[in-house]
């Protein structure tokens, strides 16, 4: 692609202030003390909120804890969660920078592996063309179509995912965790700190409308729901700051 095709969204009101403001949050989450020496431990426990939020998110009906997985929504986001955990972090961004859209096929056979009863349908995307075209698109961005700010990359990578449902089952989870990976992969968030699901589940009606209108192309609706993801970075890197006092305890 000879021209950037997300530049237009950093001239949408409030984008790029949204952007820095979350870019600024999430640094100064990574410069706590505890997160510059023990970012291994609060990545773990980010990682684990992350995928008990993420699944509450779409509806797990069990009560989400390390040892109540009997939702299969719930066990499916918990073991995406475990991929982007910790020491497993570099290899995630390693084969997602390099081949994104074979890292979101095992996303979702982790993620939907205890919904879907066709197993040949684990890591397949639906085989409409708009879907392949998309797919696409989106694997161009993550691999370096694209210079927008972190924040605005990983917002539309969430969204696209979530309207296009490109699988049969877990888009949501796979969504998410694209989202967590482009902060990772583009230097927002390297050691996944930060916890925006929170803010996305305490939200959840509004995080439902926003990615709805996102659908439309309608300039406020891109607007609106890069704004409402970067907030959500905000958000989550303030838990990653209580995350890390509490490490400190």
């Amino acid at each position: 692609m000879s021209e950037d095709p997300l530049a237009p969204l950093l001239d949408l009101p409030g984008v790029r202030e949204a952007s820095d403001r979350a870019r600024d949050a999430v640094s100064a989450a990574h410069r706590h003390p505890i997160n510059m020496r023990q970012w291994d431990k609060t990545s773990r426990e980010a990682s684990w909120r992350a995928g008990r939020l993420s699944a509450a998110i779409d509806g797990a009906t069990t009560d989400i804890s390390r040892d109540d997985l009997g939702d299969p929504v719930a066990a499916g986001a918990i073991r995406v969660a475990q991929t982007l955990d910790g020491e497993l972090i570099d290899s995630a961004v390693a084969v997602f920078r390099r081949a994104p859209l074979q890292y979101l096929a095992r996303l979702h056979m982790l993620a939907a592996s205890d919904l879907v009863e066709d197993r040949d349908a684990l890591g397949r995307p639906r085989p409409e063309p708009h879907i392949a075209q998309r797919l696409q698109f989106l694997g161009e961005l993550v691999t370096g179509a694209t210079s927008v700010p972190a924040p605005v990359l990983a917002a539309v990578v969430h969204g696209d995912i979530l309207v296009l449902e490109p699988f049969d089952q877990a888009n949501g989870v796979v969504a998410r965790a694209a989202s967590r990976l482009v902060s990772a992969t583009t230097g927002l968030d390297p050691h996944l700190l930060c916890v925006p699901e929170i803010a996305w589940y305490k939200r959840v009606g509004e995080y439902r409308e926003l990615s709805t209108a996102f659908a439309s192309g309608d300039p406020e609706a891109l607007a609106a729901w890069i704004i409402f993801c970067c907030d959500g970075f905000v958000k989550g890197a303030e838990e990653a700051k209580s995350i890390a006092d509490a490490a400190r305890g």
